[in-house]
């Protein structure tokens, strides 16, 4: 018992170090200088920062917020609500030149992986794929128009960027896509194998 503050502090210092990473000048230009990077390294690098500082949240408070988050529903709408906004080209071009998107971006982010992993878990199967049924299939969406688009969607990056952004996004989709299936087979079998042999 003594030593879970202590426990509780590892994920919290690991959070706060992400952050001020993430956040110092020169680390955030280099990442925001590439698309692919601005999008599949930083934003899930804001995210994991949030996972982490959720262990600052007293117990009484993760309650309150559990009654506003029932099944994860509440959550998991607020992260794909993000996540649309954050993959519009023109948002990205903001968040490089105007301080005000980049704090929005990150606050964002930040919310996005603190509700994420409890949302996750309070979700059942059928929520996960509600939710995973409307996010991939934008992903992949976003995807092929950077992938296929004649022209630079985002003026502050080089079409071959956005291009290769748009394959990875693609990839990105089936890959979790493939998981999760596999993941809501392997539950599913080991739920009916228990009925089977009963108690």
């Amino acid at each position: 018992m003594n030593g879970s503050p202590k426990l509780k502090l590892i994920p919290l210092a690991s959070g706060l170090a992400l952050l001020v990473v993430w956040l110092l000048p020169p680390v955030r230009h280099a990442l925001e200088s590439s698309m692919s990077l601005h999008m599949l390294v930083h934003y899930p690098g804001l995210m994991l920062a949030g996972a982490l500082l959720t262990a600052a949240v007293p117990r009484g408070k993760r309650g309150r917020l559990a009654a506003w988050n029932a099944l994860g529903i509440s959550g998991l709408a607020a992260c794909a609500l993000f996540l649309a906004v954050l993959m519009i080209p023109r948002v990205l071009d903001l968040a490089l030149v105007d301080a005000r998107v980049e704090a929005a971006k990150t606050a964002a982010l930040l919310f996005a992986g603190a509700v994420l992993k409890p949302s996750w878990r309070a979700a059942g199967l059928v929520v996960q794929g509600f939710f995973l049924g409307n996010v991939l299939p934008m992903t992949a969406i976003v995807g092929t128009l950077y992938q296929d688009s004649p022209l630079r969607l985002c003026n502050a990056y080089r079409l071959d960027d956005q291009q290769h952004l748009g394959q990875s996004l693609v990839w990105l989709a089936i890959v979790v896509a493939v998981l999760w299936l596999a993941h809501a087979a392997r539950t599913l079998t080991s739920k009916g194998t228990a009925r089977v042999a009963g108690p």
